[in-house]
């Protein structure tokens, strides 16, 4: 890979003592990689917020760039506009605007319905001070009545003031060559970098997959699940695979890689060594 591709790390906010230390483990086994960034999830409905926030405190005390995300759905103006100062006192420039889930029970969606609502008010906020990223749907949002549909949305979240965005994840390159193709037709002129999930764990994967809309191909659906319980075959065949998708996506012009870890280095720098990294 050659240095003008970005490449990032994602992670969620781990909910023991335990998994803190872990993460500072992991972090700072990816970080020799000196990536463009590191982000922090941000739970359905705004529910990890406090955790977001102070992992993002941990990975800036450590020097790095941090990106938080931050969803709208079940959230208010005022709290929105509390997080983005704090964030912007603490130097924070880059930022993951989602519109996110409603947790179960969560009855009211709150004053934002849609990500685009989002990114004009944090543009609105705080002028060009973030850099704003947005998700992207290769194989398309799981509710778009369309593909047109899914294009028009993502094109409103653009427009809206998103610098790039990142993709779900897919496993068939062919999806993402298609959606940067037909998002060009549609005018979107912004990076749009690829989401890549390694491969851990089959029913973990499947569950993901089923919830996000994620194609897992037939042919490596049959091959995981000939695999059993054999997770050392799962994840030898996980790294091939994955690994290859990379090459294709980096070498068709993809402007680079964005991991979903799973707060796990293993996966993500075996990935990044195998491309040259």
């Amino acid at each position: 890979m050659t240095n003008s591709k970005l490449f990032s790390f994602e992670f969620f906010p781990p909910q023991t003592p335990e998994g803190v230390e872990k993460l500072i483990a992991t972090r700072k086994q990816l970080a020799m990689l000196k990536p463009e960034f590191f982000s922090v999830t941000f739970g359905a409905g705004g529910s990890t917020q406090g955790r977001t926030l102070e992992i993002i405190r941990q990975i800036k005390a450590e020097g790095h760039s941090a990106a938080p995300h931050l969803s709208c759905v079940g959230s208010t103006r005022e709290n929105i506009r509390t997080i983005l100062n704090t964030y912007k006192d603490m130097g924070i420039k880059r930022i993951v605007a989602l519109r996110g889930d409603l947790p179960s029970g969560m009855g009211s969606i709150g004053e934002f319905q849609y990500a685009n609502e989002l990114v004009s008010f944090i543009r609105v906020q705080t002028g060009e001070h973030f850099h704003i990223e947005v998700a992207a749907y290769p194989e398309f949002h799981p509710q778009a009545s369309s593909p047109r549909e899914d294009l028009a949305n993502f094109k409103r979240k653009v427009m809206a003031g998103a610098n790039s965005a990142i993709t779900q994840y897919f496993y068939n390159a062919d999806a993402y060559f298609r959606f940067i193709e037909e998002a060009r037709k549609f005018g979107v002129t912004v990076p749009i970098v690829p989401g890549i999930m390694p491969i851990v764990k089959f029913s973990q994967l499947a569950r993901f997959s089923d919830a996000c809309g994620a194609e897992i191909p037939r042919w490596m659906r049959k091959t995981l699940e000939s695999y059993g319980d054999d997770n050392t075959s799962v994840q030898a065949f996980g790294l091939d695979v994955v690994t290859q998708l990379c090459e294709k996506l980096l070498a068709g012009g993809a402007p680079g890689l964005h991991f979903y870890t799973l707060n796990q280095a293993g996966p993500s720098l075996e990935i990044c060594r195998r491309l040259g990294l």
